[in-house]
């Protein structure tokens, strides 16, 4: 059984149809990329992962049980962490107490034993700091511990967004674009940690990303999507070669052209 799959889900936004008949599995222990032009729908199929939008048409099964009735509030409770495209942290404060967001759906106390302080309030505190603790170490945030999200530059952030799902400690962690507006150290830091998320962790990826250097060498499949339509599903050599994706991305020279070269 798939961890996730999709099975041909369809979107429209009025007359746009933004995701046509879309379907796909991810399987346990893999690294999924979607890839495809600006308005391919990659970004849409999250938000549908996610609850935001409710597809017209299919299914969106998680462990081979539907998701569609479920409110985006429970996804987490499902194991499923994401990212997004435009950074969503809470500026005015730390990188600590960011990553200590991502540990909510692992809260069982009421409110009066969290007010009253109880020892097993204080051994739970203890542990969701050991995990916050844990992944602060593991994407090399030290230096940035005690700092207020403010005050730090764009690349750190990118990667507090990425620590802060990890501490929800998914077993599907949702990559929106997560080497847009990095240099090629930090998209290289970036290859390493889906790396080591995947083998060390244990945890699914599935990503969106452009840059396909990264898809190449960190994916094991990728599925090209185009207008919101599947181009072609395979291997990152597979799908960067099929013809129809080639066409998508840099488009073919009609007939009097390809004569006049």
């Amino acid at each position: 059984m798939s961890l996730m799959e999709l099975d041909n889900v369809t979107l429209r936004f009025g007359g746009v149809v933004a995701v046509d008949k879309v379907s796909f599995a991810v399987e346990e222990g893999e690294v999924f990329a979607l890839v495809g032009p600006n308005g391919a729908g990659k970004s849409t199929i999250f938000n549908l992962i996610s609850r935001i939008y409710d597809p017209a048409e299919g299914d969106i099964r998680v462990d081979g049980k539907s998701i569609l009735e479920l409110p985006a509030h429970a996804i987490a409770s499902l194991g499923i962490a994401r990212t997004f495209q435009n950074i969503e942290l809470f500026e005015q404060a730390t990188v600590l107490q960011n990553l200590l967001v991502g540990r909510h759906r692992h809260r069982t106390g009421s409110m009066l034993s969290e007010i009253l302080f109880l020892p097993s309030v204080r051994e739970a505190e203890r542990k969701h700091r050991e995990a916050v603790e844990h992944v602060i170490d593991f994407l090399d945030l030290q230096a940035h511990r005690d700092k207020y999200i403010a005050g730090l530059p764009y690349g750190v952030r990118k990667v507090v967004e990425m620590g802060r799902a990890l501490a929800l400690e998914p077993r599907l962690l949702l990559l929106d674009e997560p080497a847009s507006g990095l240099s090629v150290e930090e998209t290289q830091d970036v290859a390493f940690w889906i790396e080591d998320i995947k083998t060390q962790m244990g945890i699914t990826v599935l990503m969106v990303e452009h840059d396909m250097h990264l898809v190449s060498s960190v994916s094991d499949r990728v599925l090209a999507l185009a207008d919101g339509k599947t181009l072609a599903l395979g291997t990152p050599n597979e799908v960067q070669n099929h013809p129809a994706v080639i066409e998508a991305y840099i488009g073919v020279a009609d007939d009097a052209e390809r004569g006049a070269a």
